[in-house]
This record gives C-alpha cells, sequence and structure tokens, in this order.
C-alpha cells in the first residue's frame, strides 16, 4: 500500500494503551500501525505523544444569547482557536429561540459554520420551544439530519422548559436514540437569592457565586435524573460544579441509570476569590454555575479521578470585557445584567494534560478518554472520530509532554481580549494537529483554510451497558395494563 503520510517515532496513545508505533495515513484516514513504515510526507514524532484530536463537545460559537448577546468567536476564530488547543473536531450549540423552529435553526447555523470551520464540527440543539410541530416532526428531522443530542435548560427565564415539556422531549430523543443534555439549576432559587442580594444593594459581580447557591445544582440534578429515569432515556448533565451534585450523579451511574455527567477546567482551576477582583475585574470570571471555592475543586478532582465524569469540556462561552460583551449594559452594570461565560476552548486540554497527566492525577489513558474518546461514544462519533484505530479517520494531536509555557491572552487565537488563565505556567502541550490528515496546525502555525472543516453527520450514542430504570408506572404488568409509549 503507497501511504500519503506517515507519523514516524512517537509513542501512541488510546483510551486503553499505550505503545509505539508509526502511524501511516492514506486519503484522510488511518490505515497502517506498525514499524519502518514510509511515505512521501513524513511527521516526525520523536519524543512525543501521538494521542487522538481533541473533541470539544461543549462550546457556544456563534451563537446569540437569549438577551440577543452574540458570542465573539465566530465558527472561524473558534475552530482557530480550538485547534491550536489541541482538538480536530468540535459540537458547539445550535440555539433555537421561542419562535424559532428546528429546521430554521439548523439552516442558520449551517450558514455560520459551513463557510467558515476550520476542523470538523456538529451541532447540540439546544430546545427553548418545544411545540407540537417540534416534537413530532422537526426534532425527528434533526435526527435524521444527524443531530443526535438535544439540550434543555431547566433555568433562565427565556430559554427554560418546565418539567413536563422536559419529558416530552426525552420521550422523542428516546425514541429516535438521541442523547439529551441538561443545565441543570433550579430557576427558583437563582431569582429568589437575585432578588434578595439587588434589593440589599449586593450589585458587584462578586455577588454572582452566591446568587446562584450549590443546592440550586444539587436539586436540580436530583430531579433532572428523576425525569430522565421515568422514560428510561439517556440523559447528560452538562458543568457540573458541586461535590453534591457529582454524588448525586455518581449514586445514580452506580444503581445503572443511564446518566453521564460533565465537568469544566474553571471548577478546578477558579474559584470564587475571582470573582472579587477590583473594579469590574471580577465580571471576566462570572459563569453559570459559578465557580465556587477550594474545597469544592480538591472534591471535584476527586470525582474527575474516579470516573464520576465521563466527559471534560470548556464550556467555551466567548463575551469580550467590553460594551459588545461582559459591558453590554454599561460599565458598572450590577450582576445580574452581565453575561455570563468565559472562553477557554484552547486551554481545555493543557489544563488537563499539565496538572492531570504530568501532575500525576490521571494516567494518559484517562486524559485521551477525556479529551475524545468519550465524547465520541457518547455523542454518536466513535470509532471514526476519538481514537486511533485502522479505520479511523487520521485526527491526530502530537503533544510534546515536556514543553513549557505560560498562558497568555495572545496565544489563544480566539476573538477575545483576555483569557481567565492568564499567567498559569503549563507543562504539555500539542504542536502538531491534523484533521482527516490534513494539517492544520503545524509549528506554531495555522495551516488550515478558511471551511475546510466538515459536518460531522453523528450516529447513534453507544451506552450499552446501562441497565436504565424500568418505573413499575409504566409496565402493564404493574399498572392495571395501560399501555404507555416511554
Amino acid at each position: 500500500m503507497t501511504l500519503d503520510l506517515v507519523i514516524k517515532g512517537g509513542t501512541v496513545a488510546t483510551a486503553s494503551d499505550v505503545f509505539a508505533a508509526d502511524v501511516g495515513v492514506k486519503d484522510g484516514r488511518i490505515v497502517a500501525m506498525g514499524e519502518s513504515l514510509e511515505a512521501p510526507d513524513v511527521v516526525d514524532a520523536s519524543g512525543k505523544l501521538v494521542l487522538p484530536g481533541g473533541i470539544e463537545a461543549h462550546c457556544h460559537i456563534a451563537q446569540e444569547s437569549a438577551a440577543g448577546i452574540m458570542t465573539a468567536d465566530d465558527y472561524y476564530t473558534g475552530s482557530v482557536s480550538a485547534a491550536f488547543g489541541g482538538n480536530s473536531s468540535f459540537v458547539p450549540f445550535a440555539a433555537q429561540h421561542r419562535g424559532m423552529g428546528v429546521t430554521q435553526t439548523l439552516d442558520l447555523y449551517d450558514g455560520r459554520a459551513a463557510p467558515n470551520s476550520v476542523i470538523d464540527y456538529g451541532y447540540h440543539l439546544i430546545v427553548a420551544d418545544p411545540t407540537e410541530t417540534v416534537l413530532k416532526d422537526e426534532l425527528p428531522a434533526a435526527f435524521a439530519r444527524g443531530v443526535t443530542s438535544f439540550k434543555v435548560f431547566i433555568t433562565y427565564p427565556l430559554m427554560k422548559i418546565e418539567d413536563r415539556q422536559f419529558l416530552d422531549i426525552l420521550a422523542v430523543a428516546k425514541a429516535h436514540g438521541a442523547v439529551t443534555m441538561v443545565h441543570a439549576e433550579n430557576n427558583g432559587m437563582i431569582e429568589w437569592m437575585g432578588e434578595q442580594l439587588m434589593n440589599a444593594g449586593h450589585t458587584a459581580p462578586r455577588y454572582h457565586a452566591p446568587s446562584h447557591p450549590a443546592l440550586a445544582e444539587e436539586e436540580a440534578i436530583h430531579r433532572a435524573i428523576c425525569l430522565a429515569k421515568l422514560v428510561d432515556a439517556p440523559l447528560v448533565i452538562v458543568h457540573v460544579s458541586t461535590p453534591e451534585g457529582a454524588e448525586i450523579v455518581r449514586r445514580a451511574r452506580a444503581d445503572g441509570a443511564k446518566v453521564w455527567a460533565e465537568t469544566c477546567p474553571q471548577y478546578l482551576f477558579l474559584d470564587k476569590s475571582d470573582l472579587d477582583r477590583p473594579g469590574m475585574e471580577g465580571a471576566k470570571f462570572m459563569c453559570s454555575p459559578p465557580v465556587r471555592d477550594a474545597r469544592t475543586r480538591e472534591a471535584l478532582w476527586k470525582h474527575l479521578q474516579t470516573g464520576t465524569f465521563t466527559l471534560w469540556s470548556s464550556d467555551h462561552a466567548p463575551y469580550r470585557f467590553d460594551e459588545t460583551g461582559k459591558l453590554s449594559n454599561g460599565p458598572d452594570a450590577p450582576f445580574k445584567k452581565i453575561a455570563n461565560g468565559m472562553p477557554g476552548i484552547a486551554l481545555r486540554l493543557p489544563l488537563l494534560f499539565s496538572e492531570g497527566v504530568n501532575a500525576g492525577r490521571i494516567t494518559l489513558q484517562d486524559f485521551v478518554a477525556l479529551s475524545a474518546t468519550n465524547a465520541a461514544r457518547l455523542y454518536g462519533m466513535h470509532p471514526k472520530k476519538g481514537t486511533i484505530c485502522i479505520g479511523a479517520d487520521a485526527d491526530i494531536a502530537i503533544w510534546d509532554p515536556k514543553l513549557t509555557r505560560t498562558v497568555t491572552a495572545a496565544d489563544q487565537h480566539d476573538a477575545m481580549d483576555y483569557t481567565p488563565f492568564e499567567g498559569m505556567s503549563l507543562t504539555g502541550w500539542p504542536v502538531t494537529v491534523l484533521s482527516r490528515g490534513r494539517r492544520i496546525v503545524d509549528g506554531g502555525e495555522l495551516k488550515a483554510e478558511r471551511g475546510s472543516g466538515a459536518f460531522i453527520s453523528r450516529g447513534l450514542p453507544e451506552i450499552a451497558g446501562r441497565p436504565g430504570y424500568k418505573a413499575p408506572e409504566l409496565d402493564p404488568a404493574h399498572n392495571f395494563g395501560a399501555e404507555i409509549a416511554p
């Protein structure tokens, strides 16, 4: 076989194994692994790690908030930043707002992504207006289009759905094999706490943290899992920020529920003291759920180490520190009027490699699982994406495990004017990233052309091995013979 490209001399790692091998690529796919492979194009990976390209599975790109504020990154700057961070594909959100149809929403995001992305992309569909047409026609059509994950909010007045609507969406998702994601915080608790603080004159950014009590996440995670168990539908709890919430997930998974969870770098590297910086600087660190405290950071690291979290995502939500983003409601806006979210798509993997792998907290195989393989399996891309094996796309990130750099905003390659991780010294960085066998980043330079990324039509999630939950009230043998669809 004549190969197009060979990666030679590196150490290959997957979610299960670490071994020395050359990797051969032809027509954008991995077609050979072995010794002494040859090709006209050679990438020297001596002394480096050859890993699956990262899959960023939670980011907000070219997306309007419910309040109408557009994220700073479009599909060009967002994908470039992701690529420099070791990612070869990502799955941003396509946000349906009230009054919009699902098909209209996906068409809109196709127009934003296809001409611009330098890496392969898919969408998670945010469902905020589950009309009868959406439930019966448009969600099944989205699934057929290769959009096999839906997200809902049970907080934020302009986005939240009620429990009854949540059940309808879960039932549709289950019927078509889709997976549902949920932003789980108790809206009533947040609104009540916010009113108490604002009425007492506590308006500075630091008060964003107490306005989202840990109990709000704990209650909502429990409720979301109960709703999903009733329908026996797969559920992903995104951006878990509390030990109590993580413990609920751990117990549900131990009981066999079809539940997965994600956490993010901000919850393991930042805390609420960052919100208390001088002036309005704390606004840069506002996200929801909020960053919490040192005790929480250590507890969440433990949950990451012991398998509670299947996913590690950035929740990249880039709003600049100016009138287009964080300060759109004025330079002294109260915390309730400041856009929530922070950037981090380029640092998701370097942070985890440096303080996870190099610090001895997790294995290299754990890193691969958290960076790519788990997302590929759960979101219907495996084994085409997320691993190094014969037949997979040649989505590969070559890492220098000893390279040390200091984080600066200028090195993020995004459209932002700050990074919340400024000044951190991290060891272990991606130096070459390939997508379908083509170099997209190499030698510190972008090699890919705008719009060269391709849409990923995703399939079924890999959820075998989770027995799930059979509600007796849905079983005709226990409910007097009633046949109920789920």
